[in-house]
């Protein structure tokens, strides 16, 4: 049976260099994820999103690593 994969979708508006960095840092892949949005005036209207794809432990550890990078970015 092969390892379980997970998905992390990715903020809209993530900085291009944190994502580029979590990709390089960690062993997950790039992937483009169609998911539906339902807020506002977007009921059940699907976009195609950027995720990363990895094993739980990896994807644990890139959202910590986004969620830090993030903070930072609006703190600055």
């Amino acid at each position: 049976m092969a390892d379980e994969e997970f998905d992390l979708v990715i903020p809209p508006g993530t900085p291009r260099t944190v994502i580029r960095d979590a990709a390089l840092k960690f062993n997950v892949e790039l992937v483009r994820v169609t998911r539906p949005l339902n807020y506002a005036n977007m009921v059940n209207d699907e976009r195609e999103l950027l995720a990363f794809r990895g094993s739980k432990e990896e994807i644990e550890k890139v959202n910590e690593f986004l969620y830090q990078k993030i903070k930072e970015f609006i703190e600055s």
